[in-house]
C-alpha cells in the first residue's frame, strides 16, 4: 500500500495551519474557519505509433483559507508557506467578507460535523509517480505497435498520472491529511475504408480512468486488447447503417455511465436544483419541492450517492469541509429522494449533517458542491447476467463504449452514441451496427428500464474532467452500474441526421 508523499509531509503543515488558526482567533469577527493545504502532481504521456509525442510533469502547492465573518464567505490563498503568507491571507479573507457582506442574500451557517483527526490514503499498489518514465512510455509504445502492427492504419496513447496531497485543518478542531492518486489511460486506433466508401472510424479501448496505480496499466492487457480493437474496427466498417426507429437497448456500463452522469448525477447537485449554476451549467428539472414525489424512472432504478467505492475516482475519506465520508439513496424504486449537498446546504433544508460533496480542484479556489460517485445499483435479488438481459429482447441493440452526447441546461432532453453497437436478434447477438445515436427525455428513458445486470456484472466508470463553476474547476468522477434493459427507446441514424 502507498504511503503520504515524504515532499508534502516535509511541509511546515502543521506550523501553517497553527498560524491560520492563531491569525483567526485574533480576529474576533470569525466565527468559523478552515485552511487546506496542498501538493499536487501531475504527469501526462502522449505517444503516437511509434513516436514519443510528449512528456510531460508539473507540481503545484500552496494554501487556500476560508473562513465565515457576519454570516458571510471569505476566501484568499496563496503559495507564500510561510506562517506570515498564512497571516497575510487570513487578513484578505476577513476583509473579503466583510466587502461581500452587503451582498448577503442569507447567513451563512453550516450543519455540524464531528472532529475528525485522522489520515486517510487511497488504495494503490504502485504509485505511478515512483515507476521511471522511461518504462512507462516503453510500454506504450508496445501497445500502439500492436495496433499498426494488426492493421490500424493510426493509433495513439494517452495516460495522465495525477496524486492529489491535501492538509484540512479547521477552527473546530479537524485535522485531516489526505493522498489519492487516479490514472486515465486512453488507447485509440483508427482505420480507413479503402475499398471506395472512404469511411474512417475510431475506437478506444475499455481502459477506464481509476482511482489506482500504475499496476492498472500492467493488468488491464492492451497488448492483446489493440488486436482485439483493429478486429473490432474492420467489422464496424463493414457493418450496415441503422435504421431509424424504437429499439429495446441493453446499454454496456461503458456506455450507460455517462448517461447516468448527465441526466441522473448532474440533475440531482443540490446548488444546481437551487439554481447557482444557473448562468453558467443551467438548473434541473428535478426541484427540491418534488422530492418524495418526483418518478425519474422505473421501480428499478435505485441510484446511490457515495465516496466510498474502492478505487472510485471521488473516493476520499473526507470531504474539502472535513465532512467523513459515507454513501446515501438519491433515487429509490425510481422517486427521487435526496441529493447531493453541502454542510452549507444541508443546514439550509435542516438536514442532521452533510453527505460530504464539497470538491476544490485546487489550493487557489473555493471548494464548490461536486458530485460524487453517483450510480444505478445491480439486481438486488439475483446475480441476473448479460446473456439473460439479451434473452428477454426480440429485437435490438446493445450498446458498448461512450461517444459524444448533447443533453439541455435542464437535464431533460438528451442524446447519445457510442463506441461499438451490436444487433440483437430473438436473443443473440448478430454482428455489428454503425452510426447508432438513442435520444430521450430524462423520466422517459429511466421509466422504460425494465432489467439491470446482477452484482458480478457491476462496472465503475468515469472521468477526469466534470466541469463547473466561475471561475471554472474540473472534478474527477466514477459512475458503477451494470448492464441495463430500456424498452422501445428512440434510435437515430447519426450520420443521416448529420447530412440534414
Amino acid at each position: 500500500m502507498a504511503e503520504i508523499d515524504p515532499a508534502f509531509l516535509a511541509l511546515p503543515l502543521d506550523h501553517l495551519a497553527d498560524a491560520a488558526l492563531d491569525a483567526m482567533a485574533k480576529s474576533e469577527a470569525v466565527g468559523y474557519g478552515d485552511i487546506r493545504i496542498h501538493r499536487d502532481r501531475i504527469q501526462g504521456i502522449h505517444v503516437r505509433e511509434r513516436d514519443l509525442i510528449s512528456l510531460s510533469e508539473s507540481e503545484s502547492q500552496g494554501f487556500g483559507v476560508r473562513l465565515v465573518v457576519d454570516g458571510s464567505w471569505g476566501f484568499a490563498a496563496s503559495t507564500d508557506l510561510t506562517a506570515a503568507g498564512v497571516t497575510k491571507a487570513v487578513a484578505a479573507a476577513v476583509e473579503m467578507a466583510r466587502l461581500l457582506h452587503p451582498l448577503l442574500q442569507e447567513r451563512v451557517e453550516l450543519a455540524p460535523e464531528p472532529v475528525h483527526q485522522e489520515t486517510w490514503i487511497g488504495e494503490v499498489e504502485i504509485n505511478p509517480f515512483e515507476v521511471a518514465p522511461e518504462n512507462k512510455v516503453a510500454f506504450m509504445l508496445d501497445t500502439t505497435a500492436e495496433c499498426i502492427a494488426a492493421g490500424a492504419k493510426f493509433a495513439e496513447f494517452y495516460c495522465l498520472q495525477v496524486q492529489e496531497n491535501r492538509r484540512f485543518v479547521s477552527t473546530e478542531g479537524s485535522r485531516i491529511t489526505l493522498q489519492r492518486i487516479r490514472l486515465n489511460p486512453v488507447l485509440e486506433a483508427g482505420m480507413v475504408d479503402e475499398k471506395g466508401t472512404g469511411l474512417i472510424e475510431t475506437m478506444r479501448s475499455t481502459a477506464k480512468p481509476v482511482g489506482r496505480g500504475w499496476e492498472y496499466v500492467e493488468r488491464h492487457g492492451f497488448p492483446a486488447e489493440a488486436e482485439e480493437m483493429v478486429g473490432w474496427l474492420a467489422e464496424k466498417l463493414a457493418s450496415p447503417s441503422v435504421a431509424p426507429g424504437a429499439y429495446d437497448l441493453v446499454i454496456d456500463p461503458s456506455n450507460l455511465w455517462l448517461t447516468i452522469h448527465e441526466s441522473v448525477a448532474h440533475g440531482t447537485e443540490l446548488d444546481r436544483a437551487l439554481g447557482y449554476e444557473a448562468n453558467y451549467a443551467g438548473t434541473t428539472f428535478a426541484t427540491p419541492d418534488q422530492v418524495g414525489s418526483l418518478r425519474y424512472g422505473s421501480p428499478r432504478m435505485h441510484v446511490t450517492g457515495d465516496r466510498l467505492e474502492p478505487h472510485g475516482l471521488a473516493t476520499v475519506g473526507f470531504d474539502d469541509e472535513g465532512v467523513g465520508a459515507q454513501r446515501w439513496d438519491i433515487i429509490k424504486d425510481g422517486i427521487l429522494v435526496g441529493y447531493q449537498l453541502n454542510r452549507q446546504m444541508a443546514r439550509k433544508f435542516n438536514l442532521p449533517r452533510s453527505n460530504g460533496c464539497a470538491f476544490s480542484d485546487s489550493w487557489s479556489h473555493l471548494p464548490l458542491q461536486r458530485m460524487p460517485n453517483v450510480s444505478l445499483q445491480p439486481d438486488p435479488d439475483r446475480d441476473t447476467t448479460l446473456a439473460e438481459l439479451f434473452a428477454g429482447v426480440e429485437e435490438g441493440i446493445y450498446i458498448i463504449g461512450d461517444k459524444s452526447w448533447s443533453i439541455d441546461q435542464q437535464r431533460y432532453n438528451f442524446q447519445f452514441t457510442g463506441q461499438r453497437f451490436y444487433r440483437i436478434h430473438k436473443g443473440q447477438l448478430a454482428g455489428q451496427l454503425r452510426d447508432v445515436a438513442y435520444q430521450s427525455r430524462t423520466p422517459d428513458f429511466w421509466g422504460r428500464l425494465e432489467a439491470v445486470g446482477g452484482r458480478s456484472s457491476w462496472q465503475l466508470q468515469g472521468a477526469f474532467n466534470c466541469g463547473k463553476g466561475e471561475p471554472g474547476q474540473v472534478a474527477p468522477v466514477s459512475h458503477g452500474c451494470p448492464p441495463a434493459l430500456f424498452r422501445q427507446v428512440s434510435v437515430l441514424n447519426s450520420r443521416q441526421e448529420g447530412q440534414k
